[in-house]
């Protein structure tokens, strides 16, 4: 038997995979969906939302939060691939990053300095903490087990990117029911929130997308 051969044997005895591609979007509908069944069976959509939604603390949130789901999916489509270059979409993340500066600052110009802190700690931190994180796990494990169809070159990374991008889904979902709209409170909880995502992707990556 030649090498063609071999070669022809293994491949037709090989076990058919999930394509990277389709793996990454059923993980990506059905996290984002079963994350949002939780939060409406849960503490559900924020009884005012039609009013809130006409506030620009508001709309900014959920921009925010979206824009930065959006990016952070778009870079774990292409990590799991080994040899593509990723560099111009790490570098997106300065978009959601320079809007959530902007909002900090517009909110420093707007609010009295008395009230700088109250703003940022706001009503329910603790909830945040809990349910932006809660609201990560289905997407985060929808990702790894999508990651483990591809051949990530860093898979610490991988996971800190599934983490990162599971964490701005949650966030994104939890902003329909928060009742603390300040830029201050989501560059403060909601980035705490989406950085213990983001670590725990990490770990779990060293240790999950090995090849």
């Amino acid at each position: 038997m030649n090498t063609d051969d071999l070669i022809n044997l293994l491949a037709q005895d090989a076990p058919v995979r999930v394509r990277l591609g389709r793996a990454l979007m059923a993980a990506l509908v059905i996290g984002a969906s079963v994350s949002a069944i939780v939060l409406v069976s849960t503490v559900g959509i924020r009884a005012n939302m039609v009013e809130a939604l006409q506030t620009s603390r508001v709309d900014f949130k959920i921009a925010l939060t979206l824009i930065l789901a959006i990016v952070g999916c778009n870079l774990v489509f292409r990590i799991g691939r080994p040899g593509v270059d990723i560099k111009a979409h790490v570098l997106a993340f300065f978009l959601p990053l320079i809007l959530l500066v902007a909002g900090i600052l517009v909110e420093l110009f707007v609010l009295p300095m008395d009230a700088w802190k109250a703003s940022m700690i706001g009503r329910y931190p603790n909830v945040c903490l809990i349910f932006i994180p809660l609201l990560s796990l289905a997407p985060f494990m929808a990702f790894f087990w999508a990651l483990k169809h591809g051949a990530p070159e860093n898979p610490g990374l991988a996971g800190a990117v599934a983490g990162l991008a599971a964490g701005g889904i949650g966030a994104a979902i939890y902003a329909w029911h928060c009742p603390d709209d300040s830029p201050l409170f989501v560059g403060s909880w909601y980035m705490i929130a989406i950085a213990i995502m983001t670590s725990l992707g990490y770990i779990s990556g060293r240790r999950w997308l090995r090849w």
